[in-house]
This record gives structure tokens, sequence and C-alpha cells, in this order.
């Protein structure tokens, strides 16, 4: 296994910071505090929290509705609360779900975290998003090709600049067949430039490309390939069939006191902060669902 770099920040953690969870390192809170205070945006982590709580909906949806028995989440970052192998396998016991990250941190947990269920099966791939002919070889260990399976892409293709990251999509969907979905979501300059904008100087800073694309360059993945989106359409995260429960990051016990409040850092204020009180001016991310005709 390749060996952890703690002093470099990684997209997969950073956004752990901002689950609430822990299995991060100092770089990544020290990037994560930077996202938010150089954006003067103290409320940018309800982006992730929206992020992730429209993969907990889609995923329901494509289970108890369109029958999806097959998952493959590419650039699934590390495990935490509400992963998809639960919400799908609690609906359905016997679907499969594949995993792939390149992050080493997230393979030691994925190895300890992630089980399978009694009828079906839960796998993890350390792949890279910008080598699909590697994802889709290991991914049949696990999944049928011969049947629909929805792929995942959720807030990764915006570190992958423009013609590669078309050609990934591309790569990818050919190889599913008809019935397929693709579950999508992405960082936009299109709803509010200024915060968002700041955010991603943070990780190019950082040496990451960090690509905002507008509505109808995130349109393009769909129409290139042919998709066909479900209702309803490309839409910001909190509008995409809300159903107004609670996300996992939210801290479980009564917040604090305002004194106690402002003494906490600007990660730990988060938690006390619901996905509920989210704005259209506070979300930056564009989401769809769409079916492979």
């Amino acid at each position: 296994m390749r060996r952890i770099d703690t002093t470099k920040v990684h997209p997969a953690r950073v956004y752990d910071v901002f689950l609430g969870g822990t299995d991060n390192f100092p770089a990544d809170r020290e990037a994560a505090a930077m996202a938010l205070a150089l954006a003067a945006n103290p409320r940018g982590h309800l982006d992730v929290r929206h992020n992730r709580d429209f993969v907990r909906r889609a995923v329901t949806e494509l289970t108890t509705g369109a029958g999806i028995r097959q998952f493959l989440d590419v650039g699934a970052g590390l495990p935490t609360r509400q992963n998809v192998h639960q919400i799908v396998q609690d609906i359905a016991p016997e679907s499969r779900i594949v995993y792939v990250d390149h992050d080493p941190v997230v393979l030691v947990h994925a190895q300890a975290l992630l089980t399978d269920s009694a009828e079906g099966r839960t796998d993890y791939i350390e792949a890279d998003l910008r080598d699909p002919a590697k994802i889709l070889l290991e991914a049949r260990r696990t999944l049928d090709f011969d049947s629909p399976v929805a792929l995942v892409l959720a807030a990764v293709l915006h570190f992958i600049e423009d013609d590669e990251a078309y050609d990934i999509v591309r790569n990818l969907l050919d190889a599913l067949p008809s019935g397929s979905h693709l579950v999508l979501s992405h960082l936009s300059e299109d709803m509010n430039p200024v915060a968002i904008d700041k955010v991603a100087e943070t990780f190019r800073k950082r040496g990451f490309s960090f690509v905002l694309r507008s509505r109808a360059g995130i349109e393009r993945f769909l129409t290139e390939n042919g998709l066909e989106q479900l209702e309803p359409g490309i839409v910001p995260a909190h509008h995409w069939r809300p159903d107004h429960a609670a996300d996992a990051a939210e801290a479980p016990e009564p917040a604090p006191s305002a004194e106690h409040l402002a003494g906490l850092d600007a990660i730990e204020r988060t938690r006390y902060v619901s996905i509920g009180e989210a704005t259209d001016d506070d979300i930056n991310v564009y989401v769809t669902v769409a079916r492979k005709g």
C-alpha cells in the first residue's frame, strides 16, 4: 500500500471534515477552515452536506422507484454515516455496490468498515477516476454489466479538466447497459460566484485542478451521452426531490449556549447548523439524475 502523506491535503479528507468525520489530518482541517474563511462564507459547508444528502435521496429513489440493484460510486471518499451500500442494502439486501477512490486512507477505512449484506456484496477499488479502463475491469468482479448500473459521480468531476472529464464520463457510460443511470453533482459558479470562486482558489493553490462548470457545461455530460433527465432535471442540490430529513453530520446533542458556540472553531460550529436552514444563497452545487436509454 502507498505511504500516507499526512502533510498533503486530500479532497476526500476535506469532505470528511465538513461531514463531521474524524478520518482527516491537520492539513485537511486547515484547508477546510481556509475554504470557509477566505470565502467569507461560514455556511459553505452546506454545499458538502446538501451534496451528500442529495446522494442519499437519489440512490433511495433509484432503488425503490427504478429497481436498480447495482451501484458504482466513483470518488466515493471516506466511509461515513449513510453510505450508499447501507442505504441501498437496507431497502434491497441483494444489491451490489462498488466504491472507487485513490486515497490510501480511504482504502484502510473501507477495508475495515465496508461489509457485505447476507444477500448482496460491497467492494472497494483503489483507482483514479482518470483511469476508467481499470475501474471498469475491476468493477466486473462484483457488478454484472449486462444489468443496469447506477454510476455515482458526486462532487468529483470539478477536479478534472474539461476535455478529460467528458471523455471519462463517456467511457464509463459506454460500458453500462440500457436502463442504467447517472447520479451527478457538480460545483458551479452560476449561483454564488464570489464565494465559490474563493473556495476554488484555496484548492488550486494546493495543486488541484478545480473546474466550476456552468449549468450548460454540466448538461453536456448528459446530452453527449444521450441521457434522459429525471424530474426535476438539473437543479441546486436542495431542490432535487427534498424530503426535509436531518442529515447525518448534524450534532445529535442540543446546540450549546451562544457564548460556548462563539468559542468553537469554524469547523465545530458547522455541526450545529441544520441543512434545513439552507437558502439559495448558500448552495453552489447543481445535481441531476439521468437514465441511459
